[in-house]
């Protein structure tokens, strides 16, 4: 019954969303029916009453030509009429993905001799999210021009989401919004392992493992457990994994070496921007430079930055480095792991050096006309 709501709403904003006015729109929604803003009974409480009034508040604008993708009516089920369709299982988002992508490549050109604009609505935590948007970096350009993807928060953390509150992520549907495309980071490893894809923050390192960890107890703790993990993890990553020195070279868009040097990190996290969070809204990059390195440190002092960490106070501190990069690689003593949001990998000797960089503009995603960025 949940899903069903939260799919007839959705389903009515777009038939009256001005998005790509004059084009045929064509919607598929992906929802994680496990997700928090779904199964977490308060959340979804506020977020019907964001939903029911933003879709009264669509009836405003003019109906326009727009209905389901095939993909969502022939994956959907029960909901595919309203172009929804509920993910079963890892790796299933990005199968209905690449099921959307081959439709596009077939569509025809309507009557009017306008190609349809495919609209992508993601309603899950970064698992959903990331799944997509890998499809979305593999297909064609060609295809990109015709498609944007919004990231409703529907998760835990949401970090990745278009904003952090429902009722902002859904003005980008029911105001006139821009498309624009978002850089992906890549991470590359000496062995060939990978490349990985992220599309908020890459990081190795002590937050990598609190990600692996929280990971792991999903199904035995309630709520977000991310939040347990950090306290946990600041008292044993050093006895699991080893921090010894690593080497860091970093470079910017024209290949200048802009930072360098040999230091014991316990973590390193670059963005694809400046000004974003990880694990449920801590502010790792708060201002405009999108790479932060943290030196080691002890056990008191790495609980007594808990907090500035999650504020962005933790830039005046004397562990923190933070500067602006299109690249960074980075050579390790030790194995250590890398989380890409959300998911994680163990990263070996074989895989060093390894790199993180940007890449050019490839997601297409939507951004209000009046509002640049929701957040």
């Amino acid at each position: 019954m949940i899903l069903k709501e939260f799919g007839s709403f959705l389903s009515q904003i777009c038939t009256h969303s001005p998005l790509a006015e004059g084009r045929p729109l064509i919607w598929t929604i992906i929802a994680n029916p496990i997700a928090g803003g779904f199964t977490i009974r308060s959340r979804w409480k506020k977020h019907y009453t964001i939903l029911r009034e933003c879709a009264r508040k669509a009836l405003n604008n003019p109906v326009r030509k727009a209905g389901p993708s095939q993909t969502a009516l022939s994956e959907g089920e029960e909901t595919g009429n309203l172009g929804l369709v509920l993910t079963k299982r890892k790796g299933h988002a990005g199968d209905i993905i690449r099921k959307l992508v081959k439709e596009v490549s077939a569509g025809t050109v309507g009557v009017s001799g306008v190609k349809p604009f495919y609209l992508i609505i993601t309603a899950g935590g970064d698992g959903t999210s990331l799944e997509t948007q890998t499809c979305i970096f593999h297909a064609s350009p060609e295809l990109r021009e015709n498609m944007a993807i919004l990231r409703l928060p529907m998760g835990t953390g949401n970090d990745g989401s278009d904003a952090w509150e429902l009722d902002q992520a859904l003005l980008l549907l029911m105001e006139p919004a821009e498309v624009y495309k978002q850089r992906a980071l890549m991470l590359r490893t000496a062995s060939g392992k990978g490349p990985y894809l992220a599309f908020n923050i890459l990081s190795v390192g002590l937050d990598a493992f609190v990600t692996h960890m929280t990971n792991r107890m999903k199904g035995s703790l309630p709520g977000d457990s991310y939040k347990l993990w950090v306290d946990v993890a600041a008292m044993f990553y050093d006895r699991i994994y080893k921090v010894g020195y690593m080497d860091v070279r970093s470079r910017d868009g024209t290949g200048k070496e802009v930072k360098a040097f040999r230091e014991k990190v316990l973590l390193l996290a670059m963005g694809e921007s400046g000004r974003r969070t990880y694990g449920s809204h801590n502010w790792i990059l708060p201002d405009d430079r999108n790479v932060c390195a943290m030196r080691q440190m002890s056990l008191l002092r790495k609980l007594a930055l808990k907090g500035p960490i999650s504020n962005g106070t933790h830039i005046d501190k004397p562990e923190a480095m933070l500067w602006n990069a299109a690249a960074v690689e980075f050579t390790p003593e030790f194995p250590l792991l890398a989380q890409m949001d959300g998911e994680t990998v163990l990263l070996k000797e074989g895989d060093f050096p390894a790199v993180i960089e940007l890449t050019g503009p490839v997601i297409p995603i939507l951004r209000s006309k009046n509002t640049p960025h929701p957040r």
